[in-house]
């Protein structure tokens, strides 16, 4: 019998994935409008994890806003594609315009923190409206990036490097 195997996914820039698979992936056609939500100061709030980065993502109803660490996003990340990197479910789905947000991160490096930004906004618009997690899931959105640095171990120099052995 013959049997499909499926390749695991590397945890890398998601639109990379589509485009290698040859999948044709297309936005959900109906989109609430992101203003019935925001009442009196409600919002979503999801976190999302890369590496040893923790991101507390809250998305409120606006017009495009981010804000981390309570400084203006450009600010805070140097590098364009980082931001673009952290926006991207919003980007996808062409509601970027529609929300605000503003998110705590803590931990890894400027890399790493915006991947957990990123799988934070995607967590919190499957929270608003889940017809959006098959969409997101194939585009990568939605899987935690769990790599980390191995610890190391006693009697190693580092985590799998052992001491030079001499012979005499």
């Amino acid at each position: 019998m013959a049997e499909t195997i499926k390749k695991p996914r590397t945890p890398r820039t998601p639109a990379i994935h589509a485009a290698a698979e040859g999948t044709a992936v297309h936005a959900p056609k109906e989109r609430k409008a992101a203003a019935d939500l925001k009442v009196s100061g409600k919002y979503i709030e999801a976190v999302g994890r890369r590496k040893t980065s923790i991101a507390r993502v809250r998305l409120f109803a606006g017009t495009g806003k981010m804000i981390v660490n309570g400084k203006d996003a450009k600010q805070y990340f140097p590098l364009a594609r980082l931001i673009a990197d952290a926006k991207a479910p919003l980007t996808s789905l062409k509601i970027a315009g529609e929300w605000d947000m503003t998110v705590m991160v803590s931990g890894g490096g400027i890399h790493a923190q915006a991947g957990a930004v990123r799988l934070g906004v995607a967590r919190a618009i499957i929270k608003k409206n889940a017809e959006w997690k098959k969409y997101l899931r194939v585009l990568g959105f939605l899987t935690r990036d769990s790599r980390m640095v191995e610890r190391k171990k006693y009697g190693l120099k580092k985590a799998r490097r052992s001491p030079q052995w001499a012979k005499r």
